[in-house]
């Protein structure tokens, strides 16, 4: 397992089991096949599965987003320089841009520092050895971005800032939801060998969005799926809400 990969997973895990209330007690665990466990009072275990929601319909983009994206990521790795070099965390940090609002005209350097600024702003008084979430909103940021996540696990040795939703934009969420199930549910034999008590499947994804304009949540929480987990989540990192496919 890459070292960094599983760095991150802790770091996902910690942060779902922040945000959602009814997450059992216990210590995490971190495993292979599934990927966590946890260790009830009465020895019961409970295994954990994670994966990133894989935009399988996304559309190819042209030249012209392509183009778009790299000023965004370039961007993103010069407030990243600025922040960095004042401050000793290693960060999750994902920007959502706002595909309405152009950024102020102003001098690209200028618009890095005052978002960098309210980025030190935050998690300067925070403890680099504790976990921490938090999320810059759209009131306190420039025009051009609609928020930021910005989450702290001291297991993180490498910094990981990337713009959201990096994989693409689905073209069909509901179908991406179904396929990342069916792979899953096709492993959990394997995951069954080590006679755990229960089986949760985790599916991460940046922002909850598609190509279309409905609205995507009525849709998740209106369609039927099928799994041989025993309970199947899916988590929007941005917005913290958790849907329960199963």
């Amino acid at each position: 397992m890459n070292r960094d990969k599983k760095e991150l997973e802790i770091l996902l895990i910690n942060y779902f089991r922040e945000s959602f209330t009814d997450f059992p007690k216990g210590k995490i665990v971190p495993s292979e096949s599934p990927d966590f466990l946890i260790t009830f009072k009465n020895r019961h275990q409970l295994g954990i599965e994670l994966t990133r929601l894989n935009p399988g319909n996304a559309t190819l983009p042209d030249e012209q987003l392509l183009q778009k994206h790299k000023w965004r990521e370039d961007f993103i790795e010069r407030i990243r320089g600025l922040v960095e070099k004042d401050i000793p965390h290693r960060l999750f940090v994902k920007f959502l841009f706002s595909e309405v609002n152009p950024f102020p005209p102003e001098n690209e350097l200028v618009a890095a520092a005052k978002i960098a600024q309210s980025i030190r702003r935050c998690v300067s008084p925070k403890n680099p050895h504790n976990f921490f979430t938090l999320h810059l909103s759209k009131s306190e940021l420039l025009s051009g971005l609609d928020e930021i996540l910005i989450v702290n696990h001291p297991k993180m040795q490498s910094s990981i800032w990337e713009r959201s939703n990096n994989l693409g934009v689905s073209g069909n969420v509901i179908e991406d939801i179904r396929v990342s199930i069916l792979k899953k549910d096709e492993k959990l034999r394997l995951y069954q060998k080590q006679r755990l008590n229960y089986y949760w499947l985790l599916i991460v994804t940046d922002r909850l969005r598609g190509e279309k304009s409905f609205n995507l949540q009525n849709q998740v929480q209106n369609h039927t799926f099928q799994s041989r987990f025993q309970h199947v989540y899916l988590f929007d990192l941005i917005k913290s809400n958790i849907f329960e496919l199963v």
